[in-house]
């Protein structure tokens, strides 16, 4: 049985989903309507703050979706931190051309806050252009602050 992801962030990236779910085909793309990127965790100490996803109704973010073999969902629970506690698995609302599906999304387990590294924010752009996010969501992902 496949689970469906969601992927954000610089999980957008094709190649990277491929070397971390290589079982797991792409199913097409989408919006979380109703929830907006941010970042937090930068007590975690990776280059600043991490991706993660916060309720907000006026909010929508880019989605690329995956069919998610079991063994490739527990690799990728295991790299995303879900079995440390750093992030929590949850289920939500996927708009498609298709219609609506319901699909797994990591959100971080840390207060939002604090701002990405430029290399972190410049591969969140560039795997938001390999998935094909149209060119308003990587303007404006290309121009969020930094830490400098």
């Amino acid at each position: 049985m496949m689970t469906l992801y969601a992927a954000y962030g610089s999980n957008l990236d094709p190649r990277q989903m491929m070397a971390r779910a290589p079982h797991s085909p792409h199913r097409g793309n989408g919006w979380l309507r109703g929830w907006r990127l941010t970042f937090g965790g930068e007590e975690i100490g990776w280059e600043g703050s991490v991706a993660t996803l916060v309720e907000d109704p006026s909010g929508s973010v880019f989605v690329s979706l995956y069919d998610l073999t079991s063994n490739d969902e527990k690799a990728l629970d295991e790299w995303e931190g879900v079995t440390t506690d750093l992030y929590r698995k949850i289920r939500v609302r996927i708009e498609t051309l298709d219609g609506t599906s319901l699909a797994y999304i990591y959100v971080l387990n840390s207060f939002e806050g604090g701002l990405p590294s430029r290399r972190y924010l410049e591969i969140m752009v560039k795997a938001a252009q390999e998935a094909g996010a149209p060119n308003d969501y990587i303007e404006a992902l290309r121009t969020r602050p930094v830490q400098e």
